[in-house]
């Protein structure tokens, strides 16, 4: 009987691991950060700026563009020049690509939400273009 738990248990995990992924072998995450131009917002307001992921400098980190206006939804973002992506599909931007200004979290659907600083709570999502 416990072994029957047991496979019973393994089966669901791979079939949740499938579920997560999409069922082919690629991480949200991934295709999440397949666009290279985002939209910021923050608190869900109307107002909205443009982020751009540019090259890739080394193994994780990509140089970034920030639009000026960014800073009316957050007060210094506007000085990051590097996006950061974590082994778990978190995104950090930073000045010197190493000290977050702020962190995101895969969002349930589409793009990422912020989590540190936990003011503003800021959305990014993918431009589409």
């Amino acid at each position: 009987m416990k072994l029957f738990v047991g496979l019973v248990a393994s089966v669901a995990l791979f079939g949740g691991v499938q579920f997560l992924h999409g069922g082919n072998g690629q991480s949200v995450a991934t295709e999440v950060a397949s666009t290279n131009t985002y939209r910021l917002t923050a608190n869900g307001d109307e107002a909205a700026c443009a982020i751009h992921r540019g090259a890739e400098v080394s193994d994780g980190l990509s140089l970034l563009s920030v639009a000026p206006n960014c800073r009316k939804l957050m007060p210094g973002i506007e000085h990051a020049k590097f996006w950061r992506e974590q082994t778990d599909g978190s995104v950090a931007f930073s000045e010197n690509g190493i000290d977050p200004i702020v962190a995101f979290g895969v969002a349930d659907g589409d793009g990422y939400e912020s989590y540190a600083p936990a003011a503003p709570l800021l959305a990014l999502t993918g431009d589409g273009r």
